[in-house]
């Protein structure tokens, strides 16, 4: 099993940066994909980024291309998200999201794990 817990979130201006951490525990971590997802108000929960086991292969939603970035330091069981050039279209909860395997996915099907999310707000 995998408990994931997010951080990072806030209020920051649009253009400004923000790095949001993943932290996973359990031993699964070493073996599978992770994703970060978000969820506007009023809206369905979307993917953002997503990272393969150990790590080459990264996807991205078209609408954050060239602004945000996914990586994951095994040693430390985390995995982050880079997010630069923020618009208030960004505003959302983020989640965090461990696969079923070691491919990355844009499907929400293909991830069983998922943190509380962690807000993040972009005024304009």
């Amino acid at each position: 099993q995998v408990q994931l817990v997010e951080s990072g979130g806030g209020l920051v201006q649009a253009g400004g940066s923000l790095r949001l951490s993943c932290a996973a525990s359990g031993r699964t971590f070493s073996s599978v994909a992770m994703g970060w997802f978000r969820q506007a108000p009023g809206k369905e929960r979307e993917f953002v980024a997503g990272l393969s086991w150990p790590g080459g292969v990264k996807r991205y939603a078209d609408s954050v291309k060239g602004r945000f970035a996914i990586s994951r330091d095994n040693a430390e069981n985390t995995v982050y998200l880079q997010m630069s050039s923020l618009k208030p279209e960004d505003t959302a909860i983020y989640y965090c999201a461990a696969a079923r395997s070691s491919s990355t996915s844009t499907s929400r099907r293909d991830y069983n794990y998922w943190g509380q999310g962690t807000q993040v707000t972009v005024s304009s």
